[in-house]
């Protein structure tokens, strides 16, 4: 009798480590799949175009094109056929709060005075409990001294760093059209490498993080070609 007994609690033990596990792979495979609702501010940047490219054509990311001019966007009609496209400002901080307000991972490609234009992003990604950020700033803005155009990137990163989101900072070097993927990364701290990066590399970067949003948060990436 003790055997038996024995027995059955062995087979329970084992059916109930069997379900446990079954259901921590389809958890894990269930995050994996679900839909990834992303907003791309500074939709019409050369970068963002590629990334939008890109994803626009995946059946689980939601794209939501956040630009001050929609006709300046890039991409063909088709190819942005299902993403929402808002003609806005990052400085009209209320419907920049309604845009962030949802999404799952916001994705900043700006240019100008970028040290407010963080600021607003960053106050409205906390209001609104949205955590995952990448950013795109320049090679050169832990350099010291700092060259005057680096400034505004250097500010934004200060702002982004100072920040409790989950930030991924882009430090790309000078931009080419090469028709190619191939990049290095380094993190802050460490020396910089190359001169060049293609566009077409730092966005294929960019949707990297995207599908793997656990990758690279709360680093500063740089990022360029290999031996250039």
């Amino acid at each position: 009798m003790k055997n038996i007994f024995a027995f059955l609690f062995c087979a329970l033990f084992v059916c109930a480590q069997t379900t446990d596990s079954k259901n921590s792979t389809l958890q894990r495979e269930s995050s994996q799949t679900a839909t990834k609702k992303v907003l791309v501010i500074g939709a019409s940047g050369n970068i963002a175009s590629i990334v939008i490219d890109i994803l626009a054509k995946r059946e689980d990311i939601e794209l939501t094109l956040f630009l001050r001019d929609i006709g300046r966007l890039k991409n063909s009609r088709e190819a942005v056929k299902n993403c929402k496209l808002i003609e806005s400002d990052v400085f009209n901080y209320e419907e920049l709060k309604a845009a962030i307000k949802g999404q799952d991972i916001v994705y900043g490609n700006l240019s100008g005075d970028l040290g407010p234009m963080a600021k607003n992003i960053v106050k409205a990604m906390e209001e609104t409990q949205v955590n995952r950020l990448i950013f795109i700033c320049s090679v050169g803005i832990y350099d010291t001294p700092l060259k005057p155009v680096l400034a505004p990137y250097r500010q934004a990163a200060d702002i982004i760093e100072g920040s409790k989101l989950d930030y991924t900072i882009l430090r790309p070097t000078w931009f080419i059209d090469t028709d190619e993927v191939d990049y290095e990364l380094t993190q802050k701290g460490q020396a910089e490498k190359g001169s060049v990066v293609s566009k077409k590399s730092v966005a294929t970067f960019i949707t990297k993080i995207i599908e793997n949003p656990q990758l690279y948060i709360r680093q500063s990436i740089g990022i360029n070609k290999p031996k250039s």
